[in-house]
């Protein structure tokens, strides 16, 4: 896996903190930083994410991936998962991912006891992302099914 990160405010007219990342796959992402009021030359536009609400995003994507993949393969009725995270950071540099609540719903007929193991099958064995966050983050889960 590969991706190359390039600085926007080095060629564009305004100075910023903007990134354009280009992945292996062909795609590309923005990025940008913050607006500070202190120092202007330091902080975004506020044009695009912040770095680190991509990484929360990321994670998101993945364990989502996770529970409907084991979901569907157990042969269940998902119609819709949606998973929202909420953070908190350290106060200090550098500013890691503390704590992290992820929380699923899911639509659909599928049981419970099928949702929680898939959840669980997620952040134990198969999200990649979760499992480097878990490293200085604590993880907590919830979910709610929906008909």
């Amino acid at each position: 896996m590969e991706c190359t990160v390039s600085w926007t405010g080095a060629t564009g007219a305004r100075s910023g903190m903007g990134f354009l990342a280009e992945t292996g796959s062909g795609h590309v992402l923005v990025m940008d930083g913050a607006p500070d009021a202190a120092r202007p030359e330091n902080g975004g536009q506020n044009l695009a994410p912040r770095p680190m609400e991509t990484v929360l995003a990321g994670t998101g994507a993945c364990t989502a991936y996770d529970v409907v993949l084991i979901l569907k393969r157990g042969r269940h009725d998902v119609r819709a998962c949606s998973v929202k995270l909420t953070s908190e950071r350290a106060a200090t540099d550098p500013k890691v991912f503390t704590k992290i609540h992820m929380h699923f719903t899911v639509s659909g007929s599928a049981p419970a006891e099928a949702v929680e193991r898939a959840i669980a099958l997620s952040h134990e064995k198969y999200c990649s992302a979760s499992a480097m966050l878990a490293k200085t983050a604590e993880m907590t889960t919830s979910f709610e099914l929906v008909a």
